[in-house]
């Protein structure tokens, strides 16, 4: 009987599935590097339910969330059930639904003007009008090389991800912005967010791009991340529109429960709420 053991030929495989899936690059790295994670610890042990079960009570031990050890077992599980190995997968932690977000984690809307106030101050003009443009469409950090010179001159992308294709409209002010930069850089069509070999950028380029705009702005590191501005980007479309389901097409997500998620209020405010119920003489 072929031994349950993680190789590198079987995580090639899974990565090539996936990728005929058409799951986002960003959805492939991350699954491959947490079944990486769970062969590192397995150290070259074979696949057991009982060795799975364990490795969740680790990850529980070391003081990983809920939310990102459930995302690490379906990873796992997803591939599990490539490899027809489906009677070891793990179930994943139960959650409550979470009542606020963590307030250290929530980029407010003056500290977002302060990052782009620090990349324009530094002359960072790509991060400046990649950040705008993230933040004013709410789109993915995959979803960047969408915005093509073609977009910016019909106001709208054609963003295809999962399966499902959806239309962004891209404001007045953006598209002018985007406009101006392919002139600058001579960008006749195609990608405008590209490094200086032609490159896409990658998820990683950009989130080490605003990690260097911390100090200078005087944002905590822990809150900014490219995805931090899709959530910013969120709350401001409901606070406009009050309209749940709209916001969720816009983001392009399944179900709403998922939008749910993006418009959490803080702890703080939380707590201006239950003190204005006046129930403590």
């Amino acid at each position: 009987m072929d031994e349950r053991r993680i190789t590198r030929e079987r995580m090639v495989s899974f990565g090539q599935y996936l990728s005929r899936e058409e799951r986002s690059r960003g959805t492939v790295e991350k699954y491959l590097r947490d079944v990486r994670q769970l062969a590192a610890w397995l150290g070259g042990r074979e696949v057991t339910k009982e060795g799975l079960s364990q490795w969740k009570e680790v990850l529980r031990d070391r003081g990983w969330a809920p939310t990102t050890i459930n995302g690490k077992l379906a990873a796992v599980n997803a591939f599990l059930g490539f490899l027809g190995w489906t009677d070891c997968r793990v179930k994943a932690l139960k959650l409550q639904r979470r009542l606020f977000r963590e307030t250290g984690r929530e980029l407010k809307r003056r500290e977002y003007q302060r990052l782009v106030e620090t990349a324009q101050a530094r002359g960072k003009e790509r991060l400046t009008l990649l950040m705008e443009t993230i933040c004013a469409t709410g789109i993915r950090v995959s979803e960047v090389r969408y915005i093509t010179q073609e977009a910016a001159r019909t106001g709208r992308a054609e963003i295809f991800l999962k399966g499902k294709v959806r239309t962004i409209l891209l404001p007045g002010k953006l598209r002018r912005k985007l406009l101006q930069y392919a002139r600058k850089h001579k960008i006749a069509s195609g990608e405008l967010f590209l490094t200086r070999s032609g490159r896409p950028l990658s998820r990683k380029q950009i989130w080490a791009e605003m990690k260097t705009l911390c100090r200078g702005a005087g944002v905590e590191a822990t809150k900014v991340f490219p995805h931090n501005l899709r959530h910013l980007f969120a709350r401001r479309f409901y606070e406009v529109c009050r309209d749940m389901a709209k916001l969720a097409d816009v983001l392009g997500h399944a179900s709403i429960e998922t939008t749910r998620i993006y418009l959490v209020s803080t702890g703080a405010e939380h707590e201006r709420m239950l003190e204005k119920l006046g129930l403590v003489g």
